[in-house]
C-alpha cells in the first residue's frame, strides 16, 4: 500500500529540526529546509564541507537586491560554496522584490566536452526570474545537460529506467540504465550548444568567483571532498529601466500573446516559463507531497541519528 502524502509544513518542520540538530542556527535551518521542500512543491523532487549553499545563495540574493535598488543593478560572486538546490528559489527572491534575478552556478563534472569521452564539464545550472504581472512569476531554471543528473539518481532510487538520449555509459555507449548513466556521461542539451553554455557558466561561477573549475568541483554525492562550487548572482532593478507597472503590463502582454497561439496536435495548453512549477506548487500544497520509499528511509535514519524520530511527519 503506498504511503499517504505528507503535508509540506510537517515535512519542513522536521527538516528544520534535523538541520538544527546538525548545528545550524534557527534561521539557517529553516531556510535550508524550506529550499528543499519548496523544490518538491514545484515538482523538482530530485534536489536534496564549506558553507551551506542555500544559505550563501540567499544572502547573495538579499545583498544583490539591496544594491540593485541603490544602483540599478548589482552582481555578487560567491567563492567556495556548495550545492544550493534549485536556483529558481533564489532568483524568485529578486522577482518578488520587483527585480529581475539571474543566478549561475558550476557543478561537479557530468558530461564530456563536445567530442570527448571523459567527464570534465558540470551541468552548471542557471536561472532567470522576473515578476509575471497578473500571472505567477516568469522563471527559467535549467541545467545544461539534457536532464538534471538528480533525475537519474531519482530513477535509480525508484528502480526505473531512464529515457534514451539522456546518457552514455562509461564506454560511451547510449544507455537507459540509471546506474550505468551515473557511472558514465550525461549528454548535453542541444548537443554542442549545451556544452558551450555550460563552459560559459563555469567561467561566470567558477573562474570569475575564484572557486573550483571543471574537475575541481565536487557534488553533494561526494561528501568526503570539498565542493568548491561557485555562484554568480546578478539583479536588475526594474524601476531603473521603466516604471514597474509598465513592465508588469508588458509581461502580461507577452504571456497573453504566447498563450493565444493555436495549439499543435496533441497539445493541451501553452505554458510560459515557470507556469508548470506554479501549478505544481498549488496542487502539492493542496494534496501534499508523495515521497519515495528510499527518501522515507533516509529521513528515518536522520531522525534516529539526532533523536528526533517523534518529529517525523
Amino acid at each position: 500500500m503506498p504511503r499517504p502524502a505528507v503535508a509540506p509544513d510537517a515535512l519542513r518542520a522536521f527538516a528544520t529540526r534535523a538541520y538544527r540538530a546538525a548545528g545550524l542556527s534557527d534561521d539557517d535551518a529553516w531556510l535550508s529546509a524550506d529550499t528543499l521542500v519548496q523544490a518538491d512543491l514545484w515538482g523538482h523532487q530530485s534536489h536534496g564541507h564549506d558553507a551551506m549553499g542555500q544559505i550563501l545563495a540567499a544572502h547573495a540574493a538579499e545583498e544583490a537586491v539591496i544594491r540593485a535598488r541603490r544602483h540599478g543593478l548589482a552582481a555578487v560572486a560567491l567563492r567556495n560554496s556548495n550545492h544550493f538546490g534549485t536556483a529558481m528559489y533564489f532568483t524568485l527572491m529578486a522577482a518578488r522584490q520587483d527585480c529581475i534575478g539571474f543566478l549561475a552556478t558550476n557543478a561537479s563534472p557530468a558530461m564530456a566536452p563536445w567530442g570527448g569521452r571523459r567527464k570534465a564539464v558540470g551541468n552548471n545550472p542557471w536561472s532567470w526570474a522576473c515578476p509575471g504581472g497578473s500571472h505567477a512569476p516568469m522563471v527559467l531554471d535549467i541545467a545544461n545537460t539534457g536532464v538534471a543528473r538528480g533525475k537519474i539518481y531519482l530513477a535509480r532510487q525508484r528502480g526505473e529506467t531512464i529515457p534514451p538520449g539522456w546518457a552514455l555509459d562509461a564506454d560511451g555507449v547510449p544507455t537507459t540504465d540509471p546506474e550505468a548513466a551515473i557511472n558514465g556521461i550525461v549528454q548535453p542539451m542541444a548537443e554542442h550548444k549545451g556544452y558551450a553554455i555550460a563552459v560559459m557558466m563555469d567561467m561566470l561561477a567558477g573562474v570569475l568567483s575564484g572557486s573550483g573549475i571543471g574537475t575541481e568541483v565536487h557534488g553533494p554525492y561526494q561528501a568526503k571532498q570539498r565542493s568548491r562550487a561557485g555562484h554568480l548572482m546578478i539583479v536588475l532593478n526594474i524601476a531603473a529601466f521603466q516604471p514597474v507597472e509598465d513592465f508588469k503590463a508588458r509581461i502580461d502582454q507577452q504571456i497573453d500573446a504566447l498563450k493565444a497561439v493555436p495549439l499543435a496536435p496533441g497539445a493541451s495548453e501553452i505554458l510560459y516559463p515557470g507556469e508548470r512549477e506554479a501549478q505544481n506548487d498549488t496542487r502539492h500544497r493542496r494534496d501534499g507531497l508523495v515521497l519515495p520509499d528510499d527518501t522515507w528511509a533516509d529521513l528515518k535514519r536522520i531522525a534516529d541519528k539526532y533523536g528526533i524520530a517523534g518529529d517525523l511527519p
